[in-house]
């Protein structure tokens, strides 16, 4: 029964940790007609809780493998009582930077479900349950919609000390109905990283998630603002706005994980990327709001699917180190919504308008989708080379000249020749005198007319011993039909005739 909980219960967790997470940026516009902020300094409150909400994702996704996601979702949520309180008493732009900097653990908890729950499903299920538990994302559509509602009714102060009590409602329910049976690893923390940095997946996967999740960690901390400054809406309809944006991408979450289950992730990453490129462009471009909102739905689209197709891709690649790789992965998503605030803001204080920002986008998504298709090519390449070195026939590949190029482990096992003492010799080398011209000279005029041989033909090993095998030979060919290349397989029948 506790097991089945689990679910359920770390996706109302995550939905309350990026309630909290987005305090401040939900609030902004009520706070600022009682706290002085400098207007070139507002970029940097609203996105100054995302750094510790990033750099804190690696060690809680360690430690969710080491004492469990209970263990670490309560001390969470204890620890955020503290800034919760101070911001609420606020009066002072230092206040809500401090505050604002401790409130990084509600958005750090992601990386401890995304390791955790996976533990209680077969992998064809990983992504679409790391896609519902992501779904806890509409927390911070929660609280850009209703915190400004409520403000509007008891003040932002009464506001922010509602949240106490939500946590400790949930401080409550993790003691109560958290897996204390959880399965822990305990693998040292600097041995893991040292396990995974060099691995290029990994930093590709950062990237990724650095776009689809960073963006939409960026859309919702500057929409409302924005919104309200360049469109001149008024603060509830910005927050409607931006809450639309945020359910549309949270709700694509588990559906991107459900796709990335059923079909080829890479391939749904070269969509998402393609989508990006073209409605970044169209940001760009400072359209109306009419066309402005169609591009940030397509882009809401487009993160929901992609944060659900990473979280699918994670798990595959990386199955012992799952807990360090998803705290590094979502770290960098994190620090995706810090950066493109300061940036847009940044670039807009400079050239008075924001098309530069929406242009980096579109070229980084456009990077980002020629190495998905890279990946895609290197894990066929992978493929390949994996059949060629665990098969157990004998391989070898020569030019036309009949120069040997390649030859496997299987080669090795069966003739005695290492990989330094064939390649650049020729199938000579296992020559015995059994056959004679003839026999070769027939052999070559099947390949050249039908494009491949096969039969029983006496070799040697490098001991001198002789054997029976059974070989095919088939003709690699260019563009022009021209041979290019040979491969021979081979299997020892020795004692089948014997």
């Amino acid at each position: 029964m506790i097991k089945k909980m689990q679910l359920p219960l770390q996706t109302l967790n995550l939905v309350v940790g990026f309630m909290v997470w987005v305090i401040i940026s939900s609030l902004l516009p009520f706070i600022q007609e009682d706290i002085q902020i400098p207007a070139d300094k507002i970029a940097i409150l609203t996105a100054i809780p995302v750094v510790l909400g990033s750099i804190l994702r690696i060690p809680l996704g360690y430690y969710a493998n080491v004492f469990g996601a209970r263990i670490v979702f309560l001390v969470s949520f204890i620890l955020l009582l503290f800034p919760v309180f101070y911001i609420s008493e606020a009066s002072s732009y230092i206040d809500l930077m401090i505050g604002g900097l401790f409130l990084g653990i509600g958005g750090a908890v992601f990386s401890v479900g995304v390791t955790s729950l996976p533990k209680y499903y077969p992998k064809e299920r990983h992504g679409f349950v790391n896609g519902i538990y992501g779904a806890g994302n509409i927390g911070t559509a929660i609280s850009t919609f209703a915190a400004p509602v409520i403000a509007t009714q008891i003040g932002w102060s009464m506001t922010v000390k509602l949240y106490l009590i939500l946590l400790l409602i949930f401080v409550l329910l993790n003691f109560v109905f958290g897996d204390r049976n959880e399965e822990r690893m305990r693998a040292p923390i600097m041995k893991q990283i040292k396990s995974v940095y060099k691995n290029e997946k990994l930093w590709y996967f950062s990237l990724f998630y650095f776009i689809t999740f960073g963006s939409f960690v960026a859309f919702t901390v500057y929409l409302p603002n924005f919104l309200v400054d360049y469109f001149e809406l008024d603060k509830v309809d910005a927050g409607m706005r931006t809450a639309g944006f945020i359910a549309v991408a949270t709700a694509l979450r588990p559906v991107g994980g459900w796709l990335g289950d059923k079909f080829q992730p890479l391939f749904l990453l070269m969509g998402v990327f393609v989508t990006y490129t073209v409605a970044a462009m169209l940001l760009a471009f400072s359209p109306s709001i009419f066309l402005y909102s169609v591009g940030c739905i397509v882009i809401a689209i487009s993160a929901g699917i992609g944060n659900g197709v990473i979280f699918k891709l994670v798990p595959y690649y990386f199955q012992q180190q799952a807990g360090i790789v998803n705290g590094i992965v979502s770290m960098m998503g994190g620090l995706g919504g810090f950066f493109p605030p300061l940036l847009l803001a940044a670039i807009y204080s400079i050239t008075g308008q924001y098309s530069i920002g929406f242009m980096l986008l579109s070229s980084v998504s456009l990077a980002s989708l020629v190495i998905v298709i890279s990946m895609h090519y290197q894990d066929k390449l992978e493929v390949a080379n994996e059949v060629f070195n665990s098969t157990g026939q004998g391989i070898l590949v020569t030019d036309r000249n009949g120069t040997i190029l390649a030859i496997n482990p299987a080669f090795t096992m069966l003739t005695g020749y290492t990989e330094a003492e064939a390649i650049g010799k020729t199938p000579a080398i296992l020559k015995t005198g059994r056959q004679d011209k003839t026999f070769y000279d027939e052999m070559w005029q099947s390949i050249h007319e039908t494009g491949m041989w096969q039969g029983a033909i006496w070799n040697k090993k490098k001991d001198g011993e002789e054997y029976l095998e059974w070989l095919n030979i088939s003709a690699v060919k260019d563009g022009a039909g021209e041979d290019v290349r040979y491969v021979g397989t081979f299997t020892d029948i020795t004692d089948e005739e014997l």
